[in-house]
């Protein structure tokens, strides 16, 4: 489910079905020599986490991403994030990032750090190809912490 009026009305009526929330985590380098490494990071992420969202639609919710400036990570406040979406009626929250910053808080926010892979070059098939690939790297934190109930 993506944010959207649509699903966001499924799911206030099936928020026992739909526990599950997964947040990109963005790093935004506007810098000249930044940008388009940037770009990069940004183009996989979303794609995977759209990929995510198509092959658990009916389990999880995709929102838009957190974005800040490559030199303010300080400022994105995950506690707060959490406990908004849990407020919301979501019980496993998954914070996904190309970002090594982030891997320090591994444990206590569910962050799943994947290193970005340049799709810009790549076919249509290539990258559906790299993206069941990287799906199955997700796959075992989202199962288990589906188990842990």
């Amino acid at each position: 489910m993506f944010f959207n009026v649509k699903d966001v009305e499924q799911f206030q009526a099936q928020k026992q079905f739909i526990d599950t929330v997964v947040v990109p985590v963005l790093n935004i380098g506007l810098e000249q020599e930044k940008i388009r490494h940037s770009s990069s990071q940004a183009e996989f992420l979303m794609s995977l986490t759209s990929f995510i969202e198509q092959q658990f639609r009916g389990r999880l919710m995709l929102i838009p991403p957190i974005t800040y400036l490559q030199q303010m990570p300080q400022q994105v406040d995950l506690a707060v994030w959490k406990e908004s979406l849990e407020n919301a009626g979501f019980k496993h929250i998954f914070f996904v990032t190309c970002d090594h910053h982030w891997t320090s808080m591994q444990t206590d926010y569910n962050i799943i750090w994947l290193p970005a892979i340049p799709l810009e070059s790549m076919d249509a098939s290539m990258k559906q190809k790299i993206l069941e690939d990287q799906l199955k790297q997700v796959i075992p934190n989202l199962t288990a912490e589906w188990t842990k109930q």
